[in-house]
């Protein structure tokens, strides 16, 4: 099974999808844990939908960078999603930097498309983003690729890992719950 088929196996995963083109929001898309845990559920002959605590979902709007506007994209959602009973997180990645410091300390660069929040987890094999397009189709956004989702590779992200700490605590964490996966050093 590949990425997409098992994260579309995933109903909840399905239906956000497929409605997320009508929450109106700028490049929005599915991201992370409830697409890369449902390919490492069905590598491991487990329900796909196991263990997803929540549903993340990106746009980038900098049109008005405000809470307020983001807040009204966070309402629309929590009403288009309300029958799924999960919690959907919102977030607009154009205001990340706004709002970064405060909660985690240290800078955040301003960001200039949803691509480059997607780009920055902490664990590289957990960015993942499925996008939905204007024809159906869903664009699949896997910015160092898939292979090492597939693996089991839980290597830091180069690019974004401001502690090992944090990498080694998050990794760890994942390895709990499918022992297959391991951690990566580089160096």
């Amino acid at each position: 099974m590949d990425l997409i088929t098992a994260a579309l196996a995933n109903p909840i995963n399905r239906k956000i999808l497929e409605r997320l083109p009508m929450l109106g929001a700028p490049q929005a898309c599915l991201v992370a844990g409830s697409i890369y845990q449902a390919w490492w559920n069905a590598l491991s002959d487990r329900p796909v939908a196991e263990g997803v605590k929540d549903y993340d979902v990106f746009y980038f709007d900098d049109r008005d960078l405000s809470y307020e506007a983001e807040d009204m994209v966070i309402q629309r959602a929590r009403a288009l999603f309300a029958d799924l009973d999960v919690l959907v997180d919102v977030k607009n990645e154009a205001r990340v930097h706004l709002w970064y410091p405060q909660r985690f300390g240290g800078d955040y660069p301003q960001l200039h498309k949803v691509e480059d929040g997607i780009t920055r987890f902490l664990v590289r094999s957990t960015c993942i983003g499925l996008m939905p397009q204007v024809d159906g189709a869903l664009r699949l956004i896997a910015p160092y690729g898939t292979e090492e989702t597939r693996s089991g590779a839980l290597r830091s992200n180069a690019l974004w890992c401001p502690s090992m700490d944090r990498f080694r605590e998050k990794a760890s964490s994942y390895i709990a719950r499918w022992p297959w996966l391991r951690i990566v050093e580089d160096g």
